[in-house]
């Protein structure tokens, strides 16, 4: 296809994606007030004990925030679009391969950042509960409503992104760069940071989020180390395969070769 086709089948998946993303906005925003209702959930349940509130810093600031959440949740509820315009527009210059490979990794990768992300939304009202218990009862939280906002999507991408990271394991164990051996014998450290990375996200004090990030991201680690040992084994076998084959070939052509030459002499 010439340059100028390609830039007209890309204006014409670009349109597609803005209009599947303006009607999910649209969505988004209808939608805003619930959405605002389970931010909210965790500060009325600090409210029972302190004065607790969501507050807008500017006049404009609940209608900058309706804004952000149509945002959000339209790159989001959209996303089935722009990722399939954006898979057919480049599908067509991967190899058959190529293709395997790319459509595997996102048929792993999509599951896994979705079940982190709802991990993510499942614990933080735990954590903002835990984090704002360090005021005194006498004092006041009054969270500015962006701040906010801003702290509960890095906390759900972070948990989307965690639950990704056994994918990528895999990948790097297919691309041959991180051997299934290695995985083993670091399983400790591993698990350690796991749980490192689990406390942080979770604070400690609240024991039942941290398991709820720690032991999910434990078992797709053990499912990536399984699905690693599985392909070096595999690959083994192909290599020990194809080395019998080529000592065969050689041993023939040898025989072949003194064969001739006794006869010739």
């Amino acid at each position: 296809m010439p340059v100028a086709g390609h830039l007209r089948e890309g204006r014409r998946r670009i349109i597609r994606v803005a209009a599947a993303l303006a009607v999910a906005m649209v969505i988004a925003y209808l939608m805003s007030d619930q959405v605002l209702e389970v931010l909210r959930a965790p500060v009325v349940e600090i409210a029972q004990t302190r004065a607790a509130s969501i507050n807008y810093d500017s006049i404009t600031g609940a209608f900058d925030l309706k804004l952000r959440i149509a945002l959000f949740g339209g790159i989001a509820v959209s996303s089935p679009v722009w990722l399939y315009q954006l898979l057919a527009y480049i599908a067509p210059a991967l190899s058959r391969s190529e293709k395997r490979y790319t459509f595997g990794f996102l048929a792993a990768v999509i599951p896994l950042f979705t079940a982190g992300c709802v991990a993510g939304v499942a614990v933080f009202p735990r954590i903002v509960e835990l984090l704002a218990g360090f005021a005194s009862t006498e004092d006041s939280t009054l969270l500015q409503a962006s701040y906010y906002l801003d702290f509960v999507m890095k906390l759900v991408l972070a948990a989307g992104i965690a639950f990704t990271l056994p994918a990528f394991i895999v990948v790097l164990n297919v691309m041959g760069l991180l051997p299934a051996a290695t995985l083993a014998r670091s399983w400790r450290g591993i698990t350690i940071s796991i749980v490192v990375f689990s406390a942080l996200v979770t604070p400690a004090a609240d024991l039942l989020s941290m398991f709820l990030i720690a032991v999910p991201m434990a078992v797709l680690f053990g499912l990536a180390l399984f699905i690693a040992w599985i392909h070096d084994r595999h690959m083994t076998k192909t290599t020990g395969s194809d080395a019998t084959d080529s000592d065969a070939t050689d041993s023939d052509a040898g025989v072949t070769v003194s064969a001739t030459l006794e006869g010739v002499s």
